[in-house]
């Protein structure tokens, strides 16, 4: 089979289990991740907070460029439903409420840079809780970091369990997976997709067909990511 080159300028496909990069481009390239970072974020929540902790919100989560859950400033939210917000519909707001309850932004970015590291993404610097970005304030991985903050996320039951839910009771409203992969191919189990000027298009996801996982990154894009992502997905599992 053709490897699928694509609209990332660059990506990979890894097994999950072994860590065997299967094909890649530019895999040690230093990108922005946009919101695929967030699996971070909430690796680092998971080490220090319990799910069914609550905190209030506030006036400053909710200043923030979105995409946003809709917090209610003075409304209580469990770690859970924050988690639920970050990950399946990227809630910059449900990011810097986490960054909050973790004792504030710069703490957080800082324990996300050291927790990439601690699971072997060592060319990752974090700059904010969300992935959001701007001149003087990048967000750095690579396609293998990526893949390596993904693998380990996942060990994470509740992770894992957010990120494959179609769906999620949320306060006020239902939330639905903005991940696409899930109702569009056979065996997807995890995926978050990220924009920013900086970081152009991301993705990142997880896959499984018999007993194989794969992951499968993909970073500064142009057009349907989507679609390499599942020709990524096939050519993996063939090989």
């Amino acid at each position: 089979a053709q490897i699928p080159d694509g609209p990332a300028k660059a990506w990979l496909v890894a097994d999950m289990d072994t860590g065997q990069v299967l094909a890649s481009k530019d895999p040690n390239g230093s990108y922005a991740p946009a919101s695929t970072i967030k699996p971070l974020l909430a690796m680092v929540v998971l080490d220090h907070l319990r799910p069914d902790n609550f905190a209030r919100a506030n006036e400053s989560h909710t200043k923030v460029e979105c995409s946003c859950v809709g917090l209610k400033p003075g409304q209580p939210y469990t770690t859970r439903q924050l988690l639920e917000a970050l990950l399946m519909v990227s809630g910059n707001d449900a990011a810097n409420m986490l960054a909050d309850m973790l004792g504030g932004q710069r703490a957080t970015v800082a324990a996300m840079t050291r927790k990439a590291a601690s699971v072997g993404a060592r060319n990752t610097r974090a700059s904010s809780p969300s992935g959001l970005d701007g001149p003087g304030w990048e967000t750095v991985t690579t396609p293998h970091d990526l893949a390596v903050i993904l693998r380990a996320a996942l060990r994470y039951p509740l992770i894992a369990q957010i990120m494959r839910q179609p769906s999620a009771q949320f306060p006020g409203k239902t939330l639905t997976n903005q991940n696409e992969l899930l109702t569009r191919y056979p065996g997807d189990i995890a995926g978050k997709t990220g924009y920013t000027d900086l970081a152009r298009k991301t993705y990142i996801g997880a896959a499984q067909r018999g007993n194989r996982r794969l992951i499968v990154v993909q970073m500064y894009g142009t057009g349907d990511l989507y679609g390499q992502a599942i020709e990524l997905f096939d050519y993996g599992f063939s090989h």
